[in-house]
């Protein structure tokens, strides 16, 4: 009778699901064969029962395969049920796989109700590792989508969405070196949640940030209200394609294919929408930092060959900027004020009668690999450059993202960062725009009183931010106020122990710390509910590779260089405008130096030591910047501390503290310096007393302004 009806049934799903099976892996002649899938809905099993070219037997979790509509759909299939807690049970499998029948496996036991990767349990990935079966992971994506799914209400349905089936290379677990048997199943498990989160991350799509859009507009719906501003107005993803369509088509009268253009505007949700209109049209959007001086932002403008700067007279009155802006050279300014006027009704006509409707029409033939943004350093410590962000880039860290951490269209993102810096664009803007989840954009992240009540007011399930803000947020707001918070993610700055603990003490909210750079769109690890250790920045993400170069003087770690599809295309410097120089490496091309000295340890936790112009050669010795910081911080932890160096006509270099307490003294830092275990060598000799630590706009110090300060001290 199966035989009889799984032609019928593919021919069926075929038809009203448009199954699409991808085989990057076509070998499933094995002896011993362990496919795992991610769980999205009760039609999973008989996806893979009637696409795979074999006959499993699948192993489901006792509470799923009772549910009268999985139990019908598992009738065409061999099933063993198996409680997931029970030791025993997966003794059941192994015999099974060393019979040589081939078993289907769901990690996560149950059907997810987050749209994500949920909890792996340890107990498939200790039956891989016991039988040396062969592993094969297979990715399901649309099912969730389906009416036989777990997820929330808000979550749009369909009858019958496209799913895609793909099939990533195989894997084999060896059993890990542990001393006892449990901690070798709790290794095994780990290598199973890693397995499936690149798994997640390797089937996504090829696409560009425009398409990517309209996906999302297709799947969440093109009235789902998902953007707000400080105009308080709610925006849906058919007005951020509007948005999209009508600046796109007006700025396209002004500027070339592959033109770099610059952006000059706050976190609003035109400025998203410039973003998109400008990629669909093959334009670059290049974002301009207007907290920098005058003298930063032209050498950006020359590095990307900026022509022409869209920006508002509002903003630039509110700001302050009109005398920066005087300053620059060759550049013409474009107000979106001026903008609005040009639209014609033929534009409006254009717009509401055809483009609105077949709005993927819009977009030039773009690839993956052309540059979708291009972001600038954020000059700390040295003079900014010109970072060019590929959509492949972008997209792939949106990707590596969502692997690791399960946003969803429950989240609410408060986005304060601002747009010009890397972790507020992709994180912060791109990120839930484009799962799903609902936007506040606010457009500063200074207003330390407001942001707390907006977290309130707004009910945000998310926050990002640095260490400095977030602290800040912290003094500032009531216990009640980020009650709603599921995920503070902090970035861009190491976050400080007094932060973390104020947070956890004063809120009840662990904050997940994470690292990054510009020049990978930003993030490349970090701390995640399932895989966290404080005092790290988290594992790296998904399909990122890395070394680690030893540098002399510094007995552990070395130089993280990373390589990886979120890396970026290459640097625009203004000594060489518009020439881009592609990364390399000493250890290699498309290798990208970090600057970063750090440890990995055998959980594949990231321990940042420090940077490695951070450090100062005093007597021989290398001494971090940031272990005398750490040293000041321990003495007066309520106070702000940095450290930066100066030459030395006898020890080469000497530490110069710059700190906001004005009793603290060499003598204090010193006797600290002792209990800790600190070398004398890290205890600054100069101790100079500021009101406040020079900031840049994202939030991170000013080590270049606090160099020339330590230099004249």
């Amino acid at each position: 009778m199966r035989s009889l009806l799984r032609p019928l049934l593919r021919f069926i799903a075929r038809l009203l699901f448009r199954v699409d099976i991808r085989f990057r892996q076509t070998d499933f002649n094995h002896q011993r064969l362990l496919i795992v899938a991610n769980h999205e809905s009760f039609l999973d099993g008989l996806l893979l029962g009637l696409f795979l070219p074999i006959d499993p037997v699948f192993v489901v979790h006792t509470a799923v395969a009772n549910n009268r509509w999985f139990h019908l759909m598992l009738s065409q299939v061999d099933y063993l049920a198996v409680d997931p807690t029970s030791p025993m049970a997966m003794k059941k499998v192994i015999r099974l796989i060393e019979s040589g029948r081939p078993v289907v496996i769901f990690p996560e036991g149950r059907i997810t109700q987050t749209g994500s990767l949920m909890k792996v349990y340890e107990g498939p990935a200790f039956v891989a590792a016991k039988t040396g079966a062969t592993v094969i992971p297979v990715r399901l994506d649309g099912p969730s989508r389906t009416y036989f799914s777990r997820l929330s209400g808000k979550y749009p349905r369909a009858f019958f969405p496209k799913i895609h089936l793909t099939v990533l290379p195989e894997a084999h677990f060896p059993m890990p070196e542990a001393p006892t048997a449990k901690l070798r199943r709790r290794k095994a498990g780990e290598q199973m949640r890693k397995l499936m989160q690149e798994m997640i991350f390797a089937s996504r799509p090829q696409q560009t940030l425009y398409t990517a859009l309209c996906d999302a507009a297709e799947i969440f719906g093109k009235g789902r209200r998902l953007i707000e501003d400080v105009k308080q107005i709610e925006y849906s993803y058919n007005d951020l394609l509007k948005m999209a369509l009508i600046l796109g088509r007006q700025i396209e009268r002004m500027s070339q294919p592959g033109e770099k253009v610059g952006l000059l505007l706050p976190n609003l949700a035109p400025t998203l929408g410039l973003i998109f209109g400008l990629s669909a049209r093959r334009r670059v959007p290049a974002m301009l930092n207007y907290t920098a001086g005058t003298e930063a932002m032209q050498s950006a403008c020359i590095a990307a060959e900026v022509k022409t700067i869209l920006t508002s007279r509002a903003f630039i009155e509110q700001a302050k900027l009109t005398d920066k802006l005087a300053g620059l050279k060759n550049v013409r300014l474009v107000y979106l004020e001026d903008v609005r006027e040009q639209i014609s009704l033929a534009d409006k006509l254009w717009l509401m009668g055809w483009a609105i409707h077949c709005p993927r029409a819009f977009e030039i033939k773009t690839s993956p690999e052309d540059a979708a943004v291009v972001l600038f350093t954020s000059g700390s410590e040295g003079k900014p450059k010109g970072v060019v962000l590929s959509h492949r880039a972008l997209l792939a860290n949106i990707a590596q993202i969502r692997a690791v951490i399960d946003f969803s269209v429950d989240d609410k993102v408060l986005n304060a960062l601002p747009i010009f810096h890397s972790f507020g664009l992709t994180a912060g803007a791109l990120l839930p725009v484009l799962t799903g989840a609902s936007l506040f954009l606010y457009p500063s992240p200074l207003h330390y009183r407001v942001i707390p009540e907006v977290a309130y007011d707004r009910n945000c399930t998310v926050l990002f931010g640095t260490s400095t803000f977030l602290g800040n947020y912290a003094k500032f707001a009531h216990p009640y106020d980020f009650y709603r918070l599921r995920y503070v993610v902090a970035g861009a700055e190491k976050l400080s122990d007094a932060v973390r603990g104020l947070w956890f003490e004063k809120f009840g909210v662990r904050i997940f710390e994470g690292y990054g750079a510009t020049e990978t769109a930003p993030v490349l690890a970090v701390n995640t509910p399932m895989a966290y250790k404080t005092g790290t920045v988290g594992n790296l993400l998904p399909g990122i590779e890395s070394r680690l170069v030893p540098v002399p003087g510094i007995e552990h770690g070395g130089i993280l260089h990373v390589r990886g599809p979120n890396l970026m295309s290459g640097y625009l410097k203004a000594e060489h405008p518009g020439v881009l120089q592609p990364p390399v490496s000493d250890v290699g091309k498309g290798w990208y130096e970090t600057g970063d000295i750090v440890e990995i340890d055998d959980d594949g936790f990231v321990k940042i030591v420090g940077r490695v112009k951070r450090f100062a050669k005093i007597a021989g010795e290398m001494v971090s910047l940031e272990v005398a910081e750490k040293l000041a911080i321990a003495c007066s932890p309520d106070k702000a501390h940095a450290v930066s160096s100066q030459p030395d006509p006898g020890k080469g270099e000497a530490l110069v503290l710059f700190t906001t307490d004005g009793e603290l003294s060499r003598e204090q830092l010193a006797t600290k310096a002792r209990e800790l275990g600190v070398p004398e060598l890290a205890v600054p000799r100069k101790i100079q007393k500021v009101d406040a630590l020079p900031l840049l706009g994202t939030g991170k110090i000013d080590y270049v302004t606090l160099k020339r300060l330590a230099e004249t001290a």
